[in-house]
Order: C-alpha cells, then structure tokens, then sequence
C-alpha cells in the first residue's frame, strides 16, 4: 500500500514541475529575440466579428525569412482587424499591410534592448524555479503528513523526499537550459 502512495505523491509531483517548465517554454518562445518566429504573433488576440479571437485561427503564419513574419488571412476582410491587434498588441512591431497579406519585419537588437531581454528572461526562469521549490515543498509535507496519518513508514517518508529532490534538480536543471538557451539565441 504505501508504495502506491509513494508512486501517486512523486506523479502529482512531477506533473506539477512538468507544467512550469512547460510554462516557462511557451512564455520564452513569447520573447522576440530578433528572428522572427510565428509564435510571436500566434496568440494575438483579433477582435473578429465581435470575438476575440488567437491570429492563429484567422490566419496562416509564416517566417520566410529570419527576420520576416508573413501572416496570410484566410478571410480577407479581417486584414485591418488583425493588423489593428497587432499594433495594440505587445510585439512592438509594426505591422505592413498589402491589401492580402501582414508582412513584420524585425528589427535588429539593440545592445540595452538585449539586456533588458536577458533581465526579463532571468526573472521568467526564477519564477518558474520558485513554482517547482513550492511544488517540492508542498510534496513534502504530504509526505510527513502521510507518515503521522500512519500511511507511510519514516522510510517511506525519506525515500519520497529524495525522489521528490531529484525531480526538483531535474526540472531546475531543465529550466536553466532553456535559459541558456534563449539568452544565446538574443546574443546573437
């Protein structure tokens, strides 16, 4: 029996840090580091016939380029909606429309712009480090819980908060390498 309960405390745990880290992923492909991305622009949300809706459904979104974004409505008509989103939008790009098609052209990083990317990118990891800590926390307690509700042996109880720090590193692990990562991408 406790080993169900064991198994069932470092799952729910692991799904947890497994969702911040996820998290944190999608939040960096979010920061434009000077190569146009279409996930830049994706979850623009379009006022399309009174329904706000993600560019992604109105729109095909390509990067032919590295520092080109082509989005190509499906409905011609929404061409002014989603250009208007997009200058209200936080991508800091303005868009240029050609009648059929929103072409973003990105500019070139300025060296403080890049700072300031790598200072927010910093703080985007550490809150998702301090989500996995809490989660670590949390699984914790449930542990020592478990073991006073005569549910897991103090065994039982050591062996759970062991695994639940090696997925505490892991994902911390992870979560750095994304890090890593992206501030390359903004160097370069």
């Amino acid at each position: 029996m406790p080993q169900t309960e064991i198994d069932k405390l470092i799952k729910d745990a692991e799904e947890k840090m497994k969702a911040a880290e996820e998290s944190i992923r999608k939040h960096f492909l979010t920061i434009r580091t000077g190569r146009a991305h279409p996930t830049l622009v994706e979850n623009v949300k379009v006022d399309y016939y009174g329904t706000q809706t993600p560019l992604k459904q109105l729109a095909n979104i390509t990067a032919p380029e590295a520092r080109l974004i082509v989005i190509q409505p499906w409905d011609k008509g929404s061409v002014e909606a989603i250009e208007k989103a997009i200058m209200a939008s936080d991508v800091g790009v303005t868009p240029m429309n050609d009648g059929k098609n929103i072409r973003l052209s990105m500019p070139q990083l300025t060296h403080e712009r890049r700072d300031e990317l790598k200072k927010a990118l910093h703080r985007i990891a550490e809150e998702g480090k301090v989500s996995i800590r809490n989660t670590r926390h949390s699984a914790n307690e449930k542990a020592v819980k478990l073991e006073k509700d005569n549910l897991f042996t103090e065994d039982d109880k050591f062996e759970s908060k062991d695994k639940i720090q090696k997925l505490t590193e892991k994902y911390t692990k992870l979560i750095d390498e994304l890090l890593e990562k992206k501030e390359e991408e903004i160097s370069h």
